[in-house]
This record gives structure tokens, C-alpha cells and sequence, in this order.
């Protein structure tokens, strides 16, 4: 039996890319007109294993972290990319053939040259390309400059030019902008987080490996937000002796295992909610189906870093294409809050309660506006602003010491008599004090998991007639198809009692596929092929004694069920809860 392995040859990656094409899980886009590199179809297998996928990640972060689910638009008002820094920062490096104009990624190009080629900047790229004898991979022609792209689609909103907007490289930014309606939905509990799956966008410069880089793809991303002053995260004890391999962001590129905790304790990783969440992430890539021996968590270098984050961990599956990202996991700090803070005027801060109500002092300005309306006239308003903007406590020894306050409006500086300024000190009762919370967000790349997993679960057996026997080793609830149902012939009654074995399990959401057409040998194959891991066949001794022969996928085994039984053995063998020797 050939599983995965680093170094597949080409043929059997053929093979496995041809198959999936064949057995309805993903086509190119628009193939008959040409097609559009970068867009896919997800076909009928693709698209219930999309669906297993979202269930789980949902039940994970949803069902099982509390997170609140939100599904908000693709399109986004061009104001919310500015304030987020997409639209000055959200960019790759592009190099174009003198000759064909072909736009390549200039990173791309020196993949297998250098190490984290991405982590260069624009002067950096252009002197590895002239170094390392880069020419075009299309002509052989001479690449011109490196030159950032940016990576969003941009439309309008409305008809003629519209409305300026883009579609979302990322979910994540309208959990920002609802955080006031979603913590007051939380009842203005910390900390919390949100979930959202859909779809982003990005306008990538030369997609030229399937699944793994796609200009529409599915998305999975939370965000949680927390308090960045309370010390430790109390769910995180259960991650804490976890270990996981790790790359740290030194540059050394050297992998090493460590537990969660000592990772956090050494200042490896910035906080426990990034150590927690980057455990549950990696027992959830288990859980669908990459082993854990093909993964590792790698740093973000700091020249790499994007522009919203101060730690970021990549969970990296090692795949035919070597290492290649599946989630990022980041810890966000305030900065989405801020920005849009800052550029919407919304007021996005909660407050910290004490547990105990403080008594402070409170120093306020005072201003006389029936004195500074008959000197200033007009501009007593703008006078009075700038007064009140200062410090209250610098206001207070300016007048100690006898001088007049000096403030400078539009019209220049003006002198404000000391008269018409008083400076006034209280004791109030203060029972907490705002803050703008932090983020830590996991970010899940669906389609490349899916690719990872189809890869990993692919493997090839004995040679059966011109080919290998090829098998979807699926996890049972992430598998398309749970069950194939099978008379043994189409005749004398059997297809009836297969059919409502069909409706019956059906009818218990399970979803199954009838098949009466071919050898029961074939069938077989048709349904390994797809990754199915349970087979049903109705057989002569079905009208008999009510039992049918379910076969197990990986086994091979083959037991003797009671079809009343049938729904909640299939049930609990694709929860986990049966084992199938044990049937």
C-alpha cells in the first residue's frame, strides 16, 4: 500500500489530481470558455466535504469555545479597508517578463533559492532575482522591476462610478466594526469571541497551484476578544503540557518540540489564549485528518509580520508542495479596534470594572464663557476647545504661577485671561476604567486543508487491471458520502429492501449513495475512490433473517448487521463511538 510520502512522483500526484477531477470533487472554473486561473468549482464531493468541514470547525469554535456566529457581507465600503491598512499594506511584490509581460510573484520565483524569500523587501527581491540568474519560467526573457500589487478586487457600490468598494481579502473586519452591537449581545461580558465562514477574496498575481492559492477560497476565522491586563487565561491548563513541534522566528529556521506551557513561560509565544488556540488548532487538523507527525507551528519572522499583528504562528502541513500554510493564528493586540476607533469616531472601548469602587481624584477645567464671549466673539468657541484639550494639571500651574494661559486656534495664538479660567478638584467614586480589548484570531484556510487532507488520505494499492486500486482513507465524518448501499443483484426483491435502507438512512441525514450498476467489486472501488467508509450490501439471506453485510473501507471486514439496527450502528461507527471489530 503507497500513502503520502515527500517526494511523491509526478505520476501518482497525476493520478490523485485526475481522480478528484473525475469523482466530482473540484473542476476549473469556467473550463469550457478557457477557464481563470485561481477559480475552481467545488463539484458535488468537494462540496459536501466543504460542508463536513465547516460543521466540524463550527462545532469546534462554535459549539465547543462558546464563539458567537456571524455571517455579514462580502462587499465593504472602501472607508473600512482604509482604516483597517489593507489598502496601504495588504500587497505582494510582482515582477513582470520584459518579453511576454508575464506577471510572476517575485517571491515565488526564488522558492527553493532562499529561505522565507517572502520576508524580503522590494530592493531586497530585485538584487536575489539579478543573483540568482531568475528569468522567466514562460519565455526565458529578462524579469523587469519588483513593484508592490495590491491584493483586493475593488468595485462600486451603486450605479456609474458609484459608491468606492472592495471585496474582503478576510472575514474578520466586519467582527470589528459590529464589536459594540456583539459585546452588548454578550451582555458586556469578557472575554468572548466570534466566528464567521464565508468566502474572501483576493486578487493573487500568479496562481499556479490549484486549491493552495485561489482568488476566491473558503474562509473559517474567530476572533476573540480579551482583556490584555488579566494575568493568564484559565482554559488554557488543559493545552498547557501539550507539545507541539515549533520553528521559532529567529531566522534559524531549526524546529524543536516544546509543551505550550514552557513556550509561553520562555516568551516564545506572546500570551496562553495564542498557546490555547493554537492547541485546539492542532488537534482539530488531527480531528480532519492530517497526521500530526506532517505538521508544525512556524513564527512569523518580523520582516514578515503583517502589518496588523504582534505574534503570529502559521500551522503548516508538509504536502507534495513541501510546507505550505493552512491557518495563521495571530495575536491581533487593539489594532483593529483602534483603527477603526480612530476612523469611524465610534467609540469601540469597554470598561474595566473594579472589584472594589476607587475613590480618585478628578481635576476638570473650567471655563467662563460670558467672559471669553465678549473678547473673542466668534472664535470664543474654538478658544474654549482649546483650552479644555489641555492638561488639566499643566493648566493648573500655569495659573499658580500667575502667567495667562496661551492656546493657539485657527486664526493663530491668542492670550486667555486667567479670569475667565478655573481649574477644580473633586473625589468621585470611579468603578472601573476603559479599555480597548485584544485580539487573538485563528484563521483557517478551508480549501488548503481540504487539499492536504485529500492528499493525505490518498494511497495507492495493489495494481488492479491498467492501474493502482486507489483509496480515500477519509475520516468518516469528514467523507462526502458515509455509506454505499448496494443490492448484490437487480432483481427478486433485493433493490426494494435496499431502497428503503436508502430512504431510511436518508431520512437520518446520513448521506448515502445508491448503487445497483456493476460487480459488487467495482462498486466498491467506485465508493473507496470517493472515500466512502461504509458499504451496505442486501444479499439473498437479507429477506431471510433481516440482516445485510456492512463492509468497513479500511479493514476490508465485513459483519452481519440487523437493518433495524443499521442507522445507529452507522451513526456511531462515523462518531467514533462504535468500533467497527468490535460490531
Amino acid at each position: 500500500m503507497s500513502s503520502f510520502r515527500l517526494g511523491e512522483d509526478e505520476g501518482r500526484s497525476a493520478r490523485l489530481q485526475a481522480m478528484l477531477k473525475r469523482r466530482g470533487f473540484f473542476f476549473p472554473s469556467y473550463d469550457i470558455y478557457g477557464g481563470v486561473a485561481g477559480l475552481y468549482d467545488l463539484g458535488p464531493m468537494g462540496s459536501l466535504m466543504m460542508d463536513n468541514m465547516i460543521s466540524i470547525w463550527k462545532r469546534r469554535f462554535v459549539s465547543g469555545e462558546g464563539f458567537l456566529l456571524l455571517d455579514s457581507p462580502s462587499l465593504a465600503p472602501e472607508a473600512v479597508f482604509a482604516n483597517s491598512g489593507h489598502l496601504e499594506k495588504f500587497s505582494d511584490h510582482m515582477t513582470r517578463c520584459t518579453v511576454c509581460g508575464e506577471p510572476f510573484r517575485a517571491d515565488q520565483l526564488l522558492e527553493g533559492a532562499l529561505d522565507n524569500p517572502d520576508a524580503l523587501k522590494e530592493e531586497e527581491l530585485e538584487k536575489a532575482l539579478r543573483e540568482n540568474l531568475v528569468r522567466c519560467p514562460v519565455c526565458g526573457g529578462e524579469l523587469g522591476p519588483v513593484e508592490e500589487f495590491n491584493l483586493m478586487f475593488k468595485t462600486f457600490i451603486g450605479p456609474g462610478t458609484g459608491r468606492p468598494a472592495y471585496l474582503r481579502p478576510e472575514t474578520a473586519q466586519s467582527i470589528f466594526l459590529d464589536f459594540s452591537l456583539l459585546f452588548r449581545f454578550n451582555r458586556e461580558r469578557m472575554p468572548f469571541g466570534v466566528a464567521q465562514v464565508g468566502k474572501g477574496f483576493r486578487n493573487e498575481i500568479s496562481p499556479r497551484q490549484g486549491l493552495l492559492r485561489q482568488r476566491e477560497f473558503h474562509m473559517a476565522e474567530g476572533e476573540f476578544f480579551f482583556d490584555p491586563l488579566t494575568s493568564g487565561y484559565p482554559p488554557f491548563s488543559k493545552k498547557a503540557d501539550m507539545e507541539v513541534p515549533l520553528v521559532p522566528g529567529d531566522g534559524r529556521g531549526k524546529q524543536v518540540r516544546m509543551r505550550l506551557f514552557d513556550a509561553v513561560s520562555s516568551g516564545l509565544i506572546c500570551s496562553e489564549v495564542l498557546a490555547y488556540f493554537m492547541g485546539i488548532t492542532f488537534d482539530l487538523a488531527v480531528e480532519l485528518g492530517i497526521p500530526d507527525s506532517f505538521m508544525r507551528f512556524r513564527q512569523h519572522l518580523e520582516t514578515e509580520m503583517a502589518h496588523y499583528a504582534r505574534d503570529c504562528w502559521d500551522l503548516e502541513v508538509l504536502t507534495v508542495n513541501g510546507w505550505v500554510e493552512m491557518v495563521g493564528i495571530a495575536d491581533r493586540s487593539a489594532y483593529d479596534l483602534e483603527r477603526h476607533m480612530e476612523g469611524s469616531g465610534q467609540d469601540l472601548s469597554v470598561l474595566r470594572r473594579y472589584r472594589e469602587p476607587l475613590m480618585k481624584e478628578q481635576i476638570n477645567i473650567e471655563v467662563n464663557m460670558k467672559e471669553l464671549g465678549p473678547l473673542f466673539r466668534g472664535a470664543a468657541g474654538e478658544v474654549s476647545d482649546a483650552v479644555s484639550e489641555m492638561d488639566p494639571s499643566d493648566v493648573e500651574d500655569i495659573l499658580g504661577s500667575g502667567k495667562s494661559l496661551k492656546v493657539r486656534i485657527s486664526s493663530g495664538e491668542v492670550e486667555v485671561p486667567r479670569s475667565a479660567v478655573s481649574v477644580r478638584r473633586s473625589v468621585v467614586k470611579v468603578s472601573g476604567e476603559r479599555f480597548i480589548p485584544h485580539v487573538v484570531e485563528p484563521s483557517f484556510g478551508l480549501d488548503r486543508l481540504m487539499v492536504a487532507i485529500l492528499e493525505h488520505a490518498y494511497s495507492e494499492e495493489e495494481e488492479v487491471g491498467e492501474g493502482p486500486y486507489a483509496v480515500l482513507r477519509l475520516k468518516p465524518e469528514i467523507a462526502p458520502v458515509k455509506c454505499g448501499i448496494f443490492p448484490l443483484m437487480n432483481r427478486d426483491g433485493l433493490p426494494e429492501i435496499a431502497g428503503n435502507i436508502d430512504m431510511s438512512l436518508r431520512g437520518k441525514g446520513l448521506m448515502t449513495h445508491y448503487d445497483a450498476s456493476g460487480s459488487i467489486g467495482r462498486r466498491y472501488a467506485r465508493m473507496d475512490e470517493i472515500g466512502t467508509p461504509f458499504c451496505i450490501t442486501v444479499d439473498y439471506d437479507t429477506p431471510k433473517d433481516g440482516t445485510v453485510t456492512v463492509r468497513d473501507r479500511d479493514t476490508r471486514l465485513q459483519k452481519r448487521v440487523a437493518i433495524d439496527v443499521i442507522p445507529e450502528t452507522l451513526s456511531g461507527l462515523i462518531s467514533g463511538s462504535l468500533y467497527f471489530p468490535d460490531l
